[in-house]
């Protein structure tokens, strides 16, 4: 008994040390937050002085210099006039006295010029002098805990809240607030007394709730030996003079060499586990077909990656969950399985089909014991019968778009030789005609065509591959009325009438003008194309109005939207999605290359394509181009001219 009592004194002293301990640490925490909330207060009053201040020098400086001229070569002038304005405002001097007199830590007040000379003062001896050289308040609120208690509390300093003035990037004053820290120590020394009595208190009082539980902790550590002697398989407890006859053994020590054999066999149970478990889980990682093993109470005990793709729910959610929890009765697939179980019969691959059309073979098998007939549990097994043809569907996709790819190469070699021969001979007819001949314009016209053409023919050849882009910042409005300039003869003479719209500012883009200016003119002969019999082509350039959220603009890359819409008869809901797919053309002559290379070429740029169309009412194209960062920049740096 003597042993056991000393064992309990030392317990109880080292369980009241620690919580000592801990809530000393806590009350210096407190302690020490208190004070830099009592820091952060301090400058948050102090800033909101200085925006007042702040705010009555602009005021002044606005009003005072109200339509004055300056010498821009002349520096010292608009520093005479800053400071003969700043120094003769009432209003100022106002702020500057309210500000000093009901703040609590402001020490003194300073409005200096853009060279570090003192305008006016708080205190009148600082005028006309240099300003004080004061470390960043900044400087506490990043201080750590003992720092921001020695500065508080320890030799008297006085840091500076600053705010500048400036004018289009030129400095024109600067706002100082002086805070003292004795002034800190003062105004919120009876806040700390306050907290470390509480603190004392609490100390206290964990000190005396320690050693009661400490006490009742105690007691139950000879039940928790004779658990642990169960487990160990510690054979039977000795008697009492056995026990005496025994060496001396602390109670704590008998139970931690306890638990060090539990924690050895565990040790190698889980090692043993872990080995299996990973194994295990290599193998159903490759497996295709969804498998559950469940026990006899029906409880998901091991669940295989497939398996989420059929039952729709995460792999480690199922694990550890019942039957009815994971398989839903409102679905196809979860109403066979779970029929299934309530029946305890097998399901033998019977084809489920599910709701969206998906056919799945599934199968229940129970295991049971052979000798006893009891049930061991259930193992589950889905298959995907649409793989194989998924896969089959795939190659079989893999090898037309191959032959699709050699028989545009094939196309590309054939169209490039009489495009390269009519280069050259256009050539050798513009160095005969010479520079300045009637018809030069209308040879320039033909040589730009075929150059796009070839680029076309080349865009058509690398259709499977990465198109090298030529980049370039253009303004929109251009490329567009080039296109326009191009399409007109031949909108003219299909009777289509063509109406434009362009913004006044310019709109740029960092894009490759030729693939653009094919693109453009893809969906354009596409829309005239729609109307034999003649019709309204109505083109609109406009900069993408940014999304709303609560009433202002959300922040996002800005864009340029074309819309070229037609008055033709619309394109039907069915085939609206097949539109952009390569080759697909509802005309009799057409290729089926233009929409899929316009969608290319925008997704190019980094840029979409939208169809709305109306049947009987027309069909309208919305492209979109997202605009350079430099024309998002112009447009942000346009403020009103301010005035000094």
């Amino acid at each position: 008994m003597p042993r056991s009592m000393r064992l309990k004194a030392k317990l109880v002293l080292a369980i009241t040390t620690l919580v000592f301990l801990v809530a000393g640490l806590l009350s210096l925490v407190y302690v020490s937050q208190l004070i830099h909330a009592a820091v952060q207060q301090s400058y948050d009053t102090s800033r909101m002085g200085a925006e007042q201040i702040w705010l009555a020098l602009e005021n002044a400086l606005d009003t005072g210099l109200k339509g004055r001229t300056v010498d821009p070569n002349d520096p010292n002038e608009l520093r005479g006039m800053v400071a003969d304005t700043v120094r003769q405002s009432a209003e100022l001097a106002r702020v500057i006295d309210s500000v000093n007199r009901y703040s609590f830590t402001v020490y003194d007040i300073n409005v200096g010029d853009n060279q570090g000379s003192t305008l006016i003062s708080s205190n009148p001896d600082n005028e006309g002098r240099p300003l004080p050289a004061r470390p960043d308040y900044s400087q506490l609120l990043s201080a750590n805990p003992v720092h921001l208690m020695k500065t508080v509390f320890g030799p008297p300093q006085v840091y500076d809240v600053v705010i500048p003035l400036d004018n289009n990037g030129k400095l024109l004053a600067t706002v100082h607030v002086g805070v003292r820290t004795t002034l800190l120590s003062a105004s919120y020394a009876p806040l700390l007394r306050n907290a470390v009595l509480l603190m004392g208190f609490a100390l206290g009082t964990a000190l005396v709730v320690a050693f009661l539980l400490s006490n009742l902790a105690l007691q139950p550590l000879e039940d928790i030996s004779m658990q642990l002697d169960y487990w160990t398989a510690a054979g039977p407890v000795p008697a009492e003079d056995e026990e005496e006859a025994a060496p001396p053994q602390d109670m704590v020590a008998q139970v931690s060499t306890k638990i060090e054999m539990i924690g050895q066999r565990m040790r190698s149970v889980e090692e043993v586990f872990s080995a299996l478990t990973e194994n295990l889980n290599q193998i159903l990682g490759n497996l295709q077909d969804g498998i559950l093993l469940f026990t006899g109470g029906g409880r998901a005990v091991l669940v295989s990656e497939a398996a989420q793709r059929f039952l729709q729910l995460d792999q480690h959610t199922i694990l550890g969950r019942q039957a009815w929890e994971i398989f839903d009765r409102s679905t196809v697939l979860g109403h066979a399985l779970m029929e299934a179980f309530e029946a305890r019969s097998d399901l033998v691959k019977e084809e489920v089909r599910t709701e969206t059309g998906r056919r799945i073979q599934a199968s229940v098998d129970f295991i049971h014991d052979d000798d006893s007939r009891r049930d061991l549990g259930a193992l589950v097994t889905l298959h995907d019968l649409e793989s194989a043809e998924e896969i089959e569907t795939e190659l079989e996709l893999s090898r037309r778009m191959a032959a699709i790819g050699r028989l545009t190469s094939g196309v590309g070699h054939e169209v490039k030789n009489p495009i390269n021969a009519i280069v050259v001979h256009l050539e050798l007819l513009r160095s005969k005609l010479g520079e300045g001949a009637p018809g030069m314009r209308h040879l320039e016209v033909i040589d730009a065509e075929i150059r796009r053409l070839d680029r076309v023919v080349q865009t058509l050849v690398d259709f499977s591959r990465p198109v090298e882009l030529r980049l370039r910042e253009q303004d929109l409005r251009a490329v567009i009325a080039e296109v326009l300039a191009l399409a007109s003869d031949e909108l003219s003479i299909h009777n289509v009438t063509l109406v434009s719209h362009m913004p006044r500012e310019p709109l740029i883009a960092n894009v490759d003008a030729d693939l653009l200016k094919q693109a453009f003119i893809n969906v354009i002969q596409n829309g005239a194309q729609a109307m034999p019999e003649g019709g309204r082509l109505e083109v609109t350039l406009e900069e993408e109005r940014p999304k709303t959220v609560n009433g202002s603009s959300a922040p996002g890359a800005r864009a340029a939207i074309l819309c070229i819409g037609d008055t033709g008869p619309g394109i039907p809901e069915e085939i609206r999605e097949k539109i952009f797919d390569l080759y697909f053309t509802t005309k009799s002559g057409g290729s089926g290359i233009g929409l899929a290379m316009t969608y290319r070429i925008l997704q190019l740029h980094h840029g979409g394509v939208e169809v709305q169309s109306k049947m009987g009412e027309g069909t309208e194209f919305r492209l979109r181009i997202p605009l350079a960062a430099a024309e998002r920049g112009r447009r942000q740096l346009q403020p009103a001219n301010a005035q000094i």
